[in-house]
């Protein structure tokens, strides 16, 4: 086993997804992925951010992370086209994770014959009825969110992961620019 192999296993292991999940396809909320650590003031190490630094979702690391476990990773955002910084973001998470897809209930029941588990990265309770219903049709279920769920979604569940476990694998530090400027002008 080399390294890398082993370095996945670990986080298998921290995630407690055995082989007995099967193949697990992952399905990323992004517009609630993208706000987990907006209130954070520590990094992965509980060191303290600076004032005119944040966490953000690092797109690659988020990639790489789900393919650790994810036999399949797809991805789902909004788009405004209008908006040149959607635009830019648009064209980087297509480069890192291909295609946009339609919506992750129907492509969850559509590829149902496909994988053994669901797993959701979200903490949106909207998600408890396909939970459910994936569990009836046999599917394990895996939650990674961030913050407070309700009982019904954790319920419906078979490992829920909290955020902040994984924040060492998906996030980066960034400088705000307008905190900064903010600070100079305020």
């Amino acid at each position: 086993m080399d390294l890398r192999e082993f370095k996945n296993k670990v986080i298998c292991e921290e995630l407690e997804i055995s082989k007995n999940y099967g193949k697990i396809f992952s399905f990323i909320d992004f517009s609630n992925v993208n706000r987990w650590f907006e209130n954070d003031n520590q990094d992965w190490n509980n060191k303290l951010l600076a004032n005119d630094e944040r966490l953000s979702i690092d797109l690659e690391r988020l990639k790489s992370f789900t393919d650790i476990f994810s036999e399949r990773v797809r991805i789902y955002y909004g788009e405004d086209s209008k908006n040149q910084g959607s635009l830019k973001f648009i064209y980087v998470i297509r480069k890192i994770f291909g295609k946009r897809n339609i919506e992750i209930s129907v492509d969850a029941i559509k590829m149902l014959q496909h994988y053994d588990t669901f797993c959701i990265l979200s903490g949106e309770a909207d998600f408890t009825y396909l939970n459910n219903f994936l569990r009836k049709e046999g599917k394990k279920v895996i939650i990674i969110k961030g913050g407070f769920i309700t009982a019904k979604l954790r319920e419906s569940a078979d490992i829920v992961v909290n955020a902040q476990k994984i924040k060492k694998h998906i996030a980066q530090i960034i400088k705000d620019k307008d905190l900064i400027w903010s600070g100079l002008c305020g």
